[in-house]
């Protein structure tokens, strides 16, 4: 196992201007902000979580 885990974030902009970013693998990973940077980093962090989270309860 090599400890890495590759990540697809697919983001697209809201008419109001946010930004939408998702993990389209891990239900319930998506994150709004105000650029598309912003919502991917909010978006990683929760990635994070969630596999750590599947990680201790598995």
């Amino acid at each position: 196992m090599s400890g890495f885990v590759n990540i697809t974030f697919e983001t697209e902009r809201e008419t109001d201007g946010r930004w939408i970013a998702e993990v389209s693998d891990l239900a319930g990973v998506v994150a709004y902000g105000t650029t598309e940077i912003e919502a991917v980093g909010k978006a990683e962090a929760l990635a994070v979580r969630v596999l750590a989270e599947r990680i201790e309860h598995r």
